[in-house]
């Protein structure tokens, strides 16, 4: 992969995906080659956060929005230190960035930090054809060697690229050491929070409300999380299959055997419905966007939500299971297609939501989720004294 822009506006470029389907238009961000899962994100805004968030890692991420970096790139919203998507698809890109933060365009970003992209092409059709054939691997090449080489030998390439059912990817984002994050104002509470992929607005949510967040690798143990003594504990977002993520489900079961109060996002969300004993599977085109429906089946609210992933948990929506931890049930469904979006313990502090309660981005209807962490924990301290 190389990083040159040099005239990226007028170079060529090539989408190829693994059933053969072939978009042209123009290189965007670096010039170069890329491979990865192809996946469409339905947010208007929040391109950024997107492209900064772990769990996009080894994605190539489809903006269904046409007009794309109109308020170029700032410094602060970031939810991680790099951008984590393998590349990068638009339909037409800003020209010129206008917003009083931004530090520099779009294209700059991607090409600064190496991420081969392509613009210019019917983004529209590319996402009808994920929706009807599924989430599906992909290569975009770009300059004039790589996009003019013989369609076959580009499918190849892309057919021999790594699918993302199987792969075991957290460790490869997570923080390679702990680190702390301080409750903001009078500090209430302590949380361990293991890294699976976390985003950088999580942490914060929870210094918020006081909460001291000690950010633990995804190589973590029980023993490490309860080192810091914490009064809850939370799994982060993350990419990859849950189904290879054997050693964050013996930690969180480590966890649940303890019965300390717990809150799990997204990858979190799978984990904890394999540590319940529960399967899980990959969707045909997965959630991605941040205007996803889904139902609090415990107040029967419903809000709107930021979502990013591509896996789902495999639970009964008509009834309470049993497990090894305690009943447990459904509390949270999209309305859409009916995905599991949130599971609850009844008889000891425990849940998850698929989606991202922080949403950096937008929208904040799902905030509560920390004030219910909060409750929880604030409940068991109680019991306690």
């Amino acid at each position: 992969m190389t990083t040159s822009t040099r005239g990226a506006h007028k170079t060529p470029a090539v989408l190829v995906l693994e059933d053969g389907r072939i978009f042209r238009g123009r290189a965007y961000g670096a010039v170069g080659e890329t491979f990865g899962e192809a996946v469409f994100s339905t947010g208007m805004t929040g391109y950024q956060e997107t492209l900064t968030d772990p769990s996009y890692h080894r994605q190539v991420v489809v903006m269904t929005a046409p007009h794309v970096g109109n308020t170029g790139v700032n410094d602060e919203d970031d939810e991680s230190a790099r951008i984590w998507v393998s590349g990068y698809v638009v339909r037409d890109p800003a020209r010129v960035p206008s917003n009083w933060r931004a530090k520099r365009s779009l294209d700059e970003q991607l090409a600064n930090q190496g991420v081969v992209g392509i613009s210019g092409i019917d983004t529209r059709a590319l996402t009808r054809h994920l929706r009807e054939r599924g989430a599906m691997r992909v290569g975009i090449f770009s300059g004039e060697a790589l996009a003019g080489a013989g369609d076959d030998d580009l499918l190849a390439k892309v057919q021999a690229a790594p699918q993302m059912k199987g792969a075991d990817l957290s460790a490869e984002v997570a923080t390679k050491e702990a680190y702390v994050v301080p409750a903001i104002g009078t500090k209430k509470f302590t949380v361990a929070a293991v890294d699976l992929g976390i985003k950088g607005m999580t942490p914060q949510r929870m210094a918020e409300r006081g909460i001291e967040v000690h950010v633990l690798p995804a190589t973590a143990t029980v023993d490490d999380v309860y080192a810091v003594n914490p009064d809850g504990v939370f799994f982060s977002n993350g990419p990859g299959d849950p189904a290879t993520a054997d050693h964050p489900v013996s930690v969180m079961q480590g966890v649940l055997a303890r019965k300390t109060p717990l809150f799990g996002i997204c990858f979190g969300n799978q984990i904890l419905g394999r540590a319940l004993g529960f399967g899980t599977f990959k969707l045909k085109y997965g959630h991605r966007g941040i205007n996803q429906p889904v139902q609090d089946r415990t107040t029967g609210k419903v809000e709107v939500t930021a979502h990013n992933h591509g896996f789902a948990v495999d639970a009964p929506l008509d009834k309470v299971s049993d497990t090894p931890y305690g009943r447990a049930e459904v509390s949270h469904v999209c309305l859409n297609d009916q995905v599991v979006e949130g599971l609850q313990l009844l008889d000891q502090p425990a849940f998850s939501v698929q989606y991202h309660p922080e949403a950096a981005a937008g929208p904040h209807d799902a905030a509560y989720l920390f004030d219910r962490f909060v409750s929880l924990m604030t409940a068991e301290g109680a019991q306690r004294a």
